[in-house]
């Protein structure tokens, strides 16, 4: 990962437009490609950013101080050095991955016990499908044999759609699986999670958890 503190202006051509006068800002360099640019607030939430597959170019001659950073869309974030202040690189290694608490852990138990959740003729290829970056939840097939890739959240929100992308990227790179497709799954999906993953082409699917583990509602029946 490198870190870069910098004054700088940013601006971003695409679908949209979009402009950072200049300031003092953290910018991140992650080893799978992404670039985020940050404020000192608000929490975890870049002010912008480039998702991978992209690729960052810095300038030389007299535009030394550009970086472009472009993604397979041709969409460009142009960052405008005026100053570095702090420069950066550290090697993270490989993450283990996040922890999964025990609903979300017995959640991907039961639900690799009964795929056909997911939809009729779904088959289970495995649990904890390790990739370079961590390990898929569940992979599997579907009715007409593409494979798919599901994440699995107790409460689904952007960083775990975030998250399911980078798996989808490196699992398409394989031919043994590609095409890949991405399911993302969770007992509540928040409304930007859900936008963010029809945006990338990534199905959503809510989860009861009760009814995974076969227990009936417990309201009233007349029969």
């Amino acid at each position: 990962m490198r870190l870069v503190i910098a004054r700088c202006s940013v601006d971003y051509a695409g679908r949209l437009t979009a402009h950072l006068p200049s300031a003092p800002r953290l910018i991140l360099v992650k080893a799978d490609g992404s670039v985020s640019i940050h404020a000192d607030d608000r929490a975890y939430k870049p002010l912008n950013w480039m998702s991978p597959p992209c690729t960052l170019k810095e300038g030389a001659g007299d535009e030394k101080d550009v970086w472009t950073v472009t993604n397979k869309a041709g969409e460009k974030l142009i960052i405008t050095m005026e100053e570095v202040l702090h420069d950066s690189s550290h090697e993270l290694g490989v993450d283990p991955g996040l922890i999964k608490d025990g609903v979300e852990a017995h959640l991907q138990e039961l639900l690799a016990d009964r795929i056909e959740t997911l939809g009729e003729g779904y088959s289970l290829i495995r649990r904890e499908y390790m990739t370079a970056i961590g390990p898929v939840d569940i992979l599997c097939r579907d009715a007409e044999g593409q494979t798919v890739a599901v994440e699995i959240k107790r409460r689904g929100e952007i960083d775990g759609v975030e998250q399911l992308t980078r798996y989808l990227e490196l699992l398409n790179r394989d031919p043994h699986l590609a095409p890949v497709r991405g399911i993302f799954a969770a007992q509540e999906i928040k409304p930007q999670a859900r936008v963010l993953a029809t945006d990338r082409g990534i199905g959503c699917t809510v989860l009861d958890y009760d009814a995974l583990r076969g227990i009936e509602d417990d309201k009233l029946r007349l029969f």
